[in-house]
């Protein structure tokens, strides 16, 4: 049951009748009889049970961009139907305009549209739908919750995206697929042709040259088909904050472009989600061109686990389902004693069968203490910075000799760097 205004309005208008007979009869007559109407008033009210609620399909939005999710009512009952309805979501959905006006006659049908812009990446859930069906005289109403259940799903933004079109361009240069044709240094034949001056006569092909009759070449192309697989560190330290987004939104965001980029150049891509466990996995393989929606929604509900990663678990994830040679991403972020007490013991593993790649986020507020001197305690803060750096730099030191590639770089600088990482070990035939 609710009391609504129209009840405390009539009330109120008592006073009218009290300045004409002010006694105390007359107040309680008064009370008796808004009493009275807003029972009738209650009685009258139709049930909210009555109804039927239900919700628009499981919709997906990218981080930043709104989506309009939509709650259909029908009233089956014999009774007109008006009140009011409230689609109440969690926070961090950023619902807006939630209530809609109710007014359904018999058998009708209406779609109530919520407008919603998410402030997280996730699974975003609905709460409670709360209908309350007024009486005729509206002074009381009938209210009721339900449960209808709804998701929308926030991917990550992948703000690296616009990287794609240049990296694609370099992509075709190195694959031999544009305007100006030139072989790529990689180790899969592509074709013969005749020799010319300056070709590695490494290169010549005896037996061609010798049904030709002229010196025959081969030509060679960046390996294709070729397994990549990105391990992405879930752990306490992809939680701290770079700017205005965790470490692991910005390894998600190095994730994609790779993904996006391996794709295209017929790269099978592999993607795992960690810390103590195995959070999200996806398998590439050879029947898709690109695995990227996969990707990204599999990423999309991972938050970071407060909890030390298990590299022994990760890298054991890792070795027992690919046994051939793959270029192997670690993002994960470059803390000395995280590296030094758990990656450093499952690296020789890793780099005895596969190529591998570790990608940090930099921390920019370091830099900016190591240039900022003027007073005592921005030279303490620079000594600190200074000391941060020097750990750092011994740790991916102590990572390249045991045969690791080290990226370290701002959030915003790391994506596009892995990716001509990938791209020049590519042109290199280093896959």
């Amino acid at each position: 049951m609710v009391v609504t205004s129209r009840a405390a309005l009539a009330v109120l208008l008592g006073a009218v009748a009290l300045a004409w007979r002010p006694t105390v009869g007359t107040v309680l007559l008064w009370t008796l009889a808004v009493a009275l109407a807003v029972a009738v008033d209650l009685a009258l009210a139709p049930s909210p049970r009555a109804l039927v609620i239900e919700r628009s399909g499981a919709p997906v939005v990218r981080l930043g961009e709104a989506i309009t999710t939509d709650l259909v009512v029908t009233n089956p009952g014999k009774r007109v139907v008006r009140g009011l309805v409230r689609d109440a979501w969690q926070p961090s959905a950023g619902a807006e305009h939630d209530r809609h006006d109710l007014r359904l006659a018999s058998g009708e049908r209406t779609r109530l549209p919520t407008r919603l812009l998410p402030t997280r990446r996730g699974d975003r859930h609905a709460d409670l739908v709360t209908v309350r069906a007024n009486g005729p005289l509206g002074l009381a109403a009938r209210q009721r919750s339900f449960s209808v259940p709804g998701t929308v799903r926030v991917l990550h933004p992948f703000h690296s995206r616009r990287h794609l079109p240049s990296k694609l361009s370099r992509l075709r240069q190195i694959d031999g697929r544009s305007a100006v044709r030139r072989r790529g240094q990689g180790t899969e034949f592509d074709s013969l042709r005749d020799y010319v001056e300056g070709d590695d006569v490494r290169s010549i092909d005896w037996r061609a040259t010798a049904r030709r009759g002229t010196v025959v070449v081969r030509t060679w192309q960046p390996e294709q088909h070729r397994r990549i697989v990105i391990v992405v560190d879930t752990s306490r330290t992809s939680a701290g904050r770079v700017g205005d987004v965790p470490r692991l939104d910005a390894a998600m965001d190095a994730t994609l472009l790779l993904t996006a980029l391996a794709g295209h150049a017929h790269d099978r891509v592999d993607v795992i989600a960690g810390d103590q466990r195995v959070r999200a996995r996806v398998v590439g393989s050879s029947d898709r061109t690109n695995p990227l929606a996969e990707v990204v929604s599999a990423l999309a509900p991972i938050d970071p686990a407060i909890v030390e990663a298990d590299w022994s678990a990760l890298a054991a994830a890792v070795v027992s389902r690919h046994h051939q040679r793959s270029l192997v991403v670690l993002l994960t972020p470059l803390e000395p004693a995280a590296i030094e007490e758990g990656l450093l013991p499952v690296i020789p593993a890793l780099v005895a069968r596969h190529r591998v790649v570790l990608g940090s986020v930099a921390d920019p507020a370091v830099g900016s203490m190591l240039a900022t001197r003027d007073t005592a305690a921005d030279v303490y803060g620079a000594a600190a910075a200074e000391r941060t750096v020097a750990l750092r730099q011994r740790v991916a030191a102590a990572l390249e000799r045991m045969g690791v590639d080290v990226i370290d770089a701002e959030a915003d600088e790391l994506p596009a760097r892995l990716a001509d990482h990938y791209l020049w070990l590519k042109s290199e035939g280093l896959l």
